[in-house]
């Protein structure tokens, strides 16, 4: 599909999954504590927290870390957290969207502009990039024992625009505006997905020499190291050959 969702599935092949835990955990910590803090912290009301949820165990995260999660979202006193977006272009022209939740802004936003200058790249204005990118629904389920056919008929009803297996997990978008659909028959299936989440797929995307490709990455993983940080979506597109050689 796209080069973001292509890289996505080279690290979680090698395992940079589990390498990078910890920082995965406090990504799901930041979307349960906005989700308490936007819609209160009784799960059945709250169809945020219900997916923060449901992502926080689909990432084996331990019950007394979402319950603390929760808990921090519910206390008044607790930092707010801004939902942010930037906007720029890395090496070679490539278009990079990063989406952040953060306490401070202007350290934030120092951070991002810096990764980019320093790696060969330039922050630019929000909203300079949103016709590259569409809006739309990812989710990660594992197969199981599902009967394939049959669960691919469910979600279709559910607006499911592609389906692909990979890995014995099937690979789920959605147009934004079928997400919602989407989690309820997930839902109404008693079926948890691995993973589900609002995406910048890219419309178009560009093909890089070796050298140039490692760069790109090495300007994405920087970004995305960063604890502001929460996705990080971008136009380059990985063939299965350069990801041999990755």
């Amino acid at each position: 599909m796209s080069g973001h969702n292509k890289w996505s599935t080279i690290k979680r092949k090698k395992g940079a999954l589990d390498a990078k835990r910890s920082k995965i955990f406090s990504k799901i910590i930041k979307d349960i504590t906005i989700a308490v803090k936007e819609g209160g912290a009784d799960p059945d009301g709250n169809p945020r927290l219900r997916l923060a949820i449901a992502n926080a165990k689909g990432a084996s995260m331990p019950k007394d870390n979402i319950q603390r999660a929760i808990s921090k979202g519910a206390d008044k006193d607790a930092a707010a957290l801004i939902e942010t977006t930037y906007e720029g272009k890395g090496p070679h022209g490539v278009a990079i969207f990063v989406e952040c939740t953060t306490d401070n802004l202007q350290r934030t936003v120092s951070n991002v502009r810096a990764y980019f200058n320093k790696h060969g790249g330039e922050l630019g204005q929000n909203g300079m990039l949103n016709f590259l990118f569409d809006r739309k629904g990812v989710f990660v389920v594992p197969k199981g024992d599902l009967d394939r056919d049959e669960f691919e008929m469910e979600l279709i009803d559910a607006g499911a625009e592609e389906i692909t297996m990979e890995d014995d997990v099937f690979n789920i978008t959605t147009a934004m505006e079928d997400f919602g659909s989407m989690i309820k028959k997930l839902e109404k299936l008693k079926i948890e997905p691995e993973s589900a989440s609002l995406q910048r797929i890219p419309k178009t995307t560009v093909t890089l020499e070796e050298d140039a490709t490692r760069k790109v990455l090495r300007l994405i993983d920087i970004i995305e190291e960063d604890d502001d940080v929460q996705n990080v979506f971008h136009t380059l597109e990985i063939s299965d050959e350069m990801a041999e050689k990755l």
